[in-house]
């Protein structure tokens, strides 16, 4: 079930990239919103992608993340700053914790602060 509004910065949700066509993101995955709320723009959020698989060189613009940021995972995560997308709240939904479980899990501040740096060097800011 898709969410309709935009969740804070900070926040983890799964994103369906159905529609985007390869080398883009092309499938369900967890992102990181990084946008904040816009009362213009409601229907509209910037993600991240997150990946557990890491990159093949690591670059200035990858932020690795001391912990998985959804609870209960265990793997290396890693955000792609380079994948940098917006997209509609309607692609965007809560993460599956457990069999009828679902949250939106928040980033710790640092984390958030790392992966907008990330994103500024990737663009040259």
């Amino acid at each position: 079930m898709a969410i309709y509004y935009p969740p804070i910065a900070g926040s983890v949700v799964i994103c369906d990239f159905s529609g985007f066509k390869s080398p883009e993101m092309v499938k369900q995955r967890p992102v990181v919103v990084i946008s904040p709320k816009h009362q213009a723009r409601a229907e509209l959020c910037t993600i991240v992608p997150l990946s557990t698989t890491p990159p093949n060189i690591v670059q200035p613009y990858h932020h690795e993340f001391r912990e998985n940021p959804i609870p209960g995972r265990t793997e290396q995560t890693w955000a792609k700053c380079d994948m940098l997308a917006t997209v509609a709240t309607n692609r965007l939904d809560r993460v599956k914790i457990s069999r009828g479980r679902y949250e939106i899990p928040r980033i710790a501040h640092d984390d958030l602060d790392a992966i907008r740096a990330c994103i500024r060097h990737f663009l040259s800011l």
